[in-house]
């Protein structure tokens, strides 16, 4: 498979091509030091096999944050260092720390906006990213992300609603990429031209007066040219159509640019990897060989190797998928596809993210704050006797069936004439309703059962049902 090809990132080769993007856990103190909790989060995706991982955003500057990891200080750089130890003494998987600016916000729905800092300010943070950049290379990562993208100050200036009419100013694309381009001269001056310096900016920005694939492309063609050793993509989150809610401070993936950040189970699988097809011709075209990473709904083994197949990108972005379950890439390698627990993008981490509480997965074992990992413990199965209930209306599909000794989730999937299976819903519970259904047609379901850490039983429950047509079409 493509997905366990190594790529050779200006030296610093990853032993395939999943990576892990930067996925805050609130598990760090408000203090922003590496903890236990931070180490053991990163040790299960560096155990799982992941080819690349992308340490949470780290703060470049002292504004309070609550629970985010730091990089402001020469005094954080011991336990980063502790962490990169940690995953390189235990695995070949390469660590890569992403490291971030953000303006002020306020629980009143008040933010900081780009156009209110002064020249000076703007030249602090070139420096700050350069001295941050300085720390990642002292604390042994093998390389850094800058992060450009989502409601940040880099990607603020980036966007085609940048507010300054400066020579940073919003109005021309040269202008709106300035600022990058002199924070990665401060960077360069820190780190050498060995060290694999990286970016992670929108391809889409999915707001209004917001840039598209088509801006996205240029700006991909100068961060190439800006000698940036991979792009990495993502998409919205944005601040212009957050959705303010008392008492909590704005949330950038609360509106509908956050929704296409974190696509939940409506939207489609693998739903931005055409972007990355996009940018990649760009570049090809342009003779720019910077690789290029894409995220949105990749956890689907098929579909991550259908992606890198069809040279639409060269590094697969697994975030909710990995969260779920961070053996990930060690059961795909190893055949074991069918023992993933398998992101429902429920998007429960999504909502503690978004109220600064520690991140976990709601098919995690109540109370956990890390995935469970394997046991030799045996699959659980299903009795002979056991069936699924389902009963149709008109409108919806009521699925209930009985408990399974040693079960701790249940996969179901549906099939539609001769559509093959999909993932519909992932559950602790032994019921649920399917409200997605249309009237006058036959649809078969099946349930998997599933033990804590993911073994699934040889054997899954199916039953069909037909749903009637609804009294308008009689």
């Amino acid at each position: 498979m493509k997905l366990f090809e190594p790529l050779n990132i200006n030296g610093m080769v990853i032993p395939n091509r999943v990576m892990v993007p930067a996925m805050v856990t609130h598990l760090c103190r408000e203090d922003g030091t590496v903890n236990d909790e931070i180490i053991d989060r990163y040790m299960a995706y560096a155990e799982g096999g992941v080819g690349l991982i992308i340490v949470e955003a780290m703060a470049i500057h002292a504004n309070k944050s609550g629970t985010l990891l730091r990089i402001s200080e020469d005094h954080f750089v011991p336990g980063l260092s502790e962490l990169t130890k940690r995953i390189h003494g235990n695995s070949d998987s390469k660590v890569v720390p992403q490291i971030i600016h953000f303006m002020k916000v306020a629980k009143t729905g008040w933010r900081q906006t780009i156009d209110a800092l002064s020249i000076a300010q703007i030249e602090e943070i070139i420096e700050q990213f350069g001295r941050a950049a300085g720390r990642a290379r002292e604390a042994e990562f093998d390389g850094l992300e800058l992060h450009s993208a989502h409601a940040y100050t880099l990607s603020s200036f980036l966007s085609r609603t940048n507010p300054r009419t400066d020579e940073y100013g919003g109005t021309t694309v040269e202008g709106r990429l300035r600022l990058i381009g002199k924070v990665m001269q401060s960077v360069r001056r820190h780190v050498g031209k060995d060290f694999p310096v990286c970016v992670r900016f929108n391809a889409e920005e999915f707001i209004k007066n917001g840039y598209t694939v088509d801006e996205s492309k240029l700006i991909a063609q100068r961060f190439a040219e800006l000698g940036f050793d991979y792009i990495s993509l993502s998409v919205g989150g944005k601040f212009e159509d957050a959705i303010h809610t008392p008492g909590q401070v704005l949330f950038p993936y609360s509106g509908y640019s956050g929704d296409r950040c974190m696509p939940g189970i409506w939207l489609p699988r693998a739903l931005h990897v055409h972007l990355a097809a996009e940018i990649k011709a760009h570049l090809m075209a342009q003779g720019l060989k910077t690789p290029i990473a894409i995220a949105g709904k990749l956890s689907d083994p098929e579909d991550a190797e259908r992606a890198l197949e069809s040279g639409s990108t060269d590094i697969v972005g697994v975030a909710r998928g990995l969260l779920a379950d961070p053996a990930w890439a060690n059961k795909v390698k190893n055949g074991r596809i069918a023992d993933i627990v398998q992101c429902d993008y429920c998007n429960v981490c999504k909502q503690l993210d978004g109220t600064h509480k520690p991140v976990i997965c709601a098919l995690w074992p109540q109370g956990s704050l890390q995935a469970p990992k394997e046991t030799p413990a045996a699959a659980p199965e299903f009795a002979r006797s056991d069936v699924i209930n389902a009963k149709a209306s008109e409108s919806q599909v009521a699925l209930r069936w009985n408990k399974v000794a040693g079960a701790a989730l249940f996969d179901i999937y549906r099939m539609t004439g001769s559509s093959p299976p999909q993932l519909v819903e992932a559950t602790k519970l032994t019921n649920w309703i399917d409200k997605t259904v249309i009237g006058g047609r036959q649809y078969t379901y099946e349930i998997r059962a599933r033990s804590v850490d993911g073994r699934a039983s040889a054997a899954s429950l199916t039953a069909s049902v037909a749903v009637p047509l609804p009294e308008y079409m009689s």
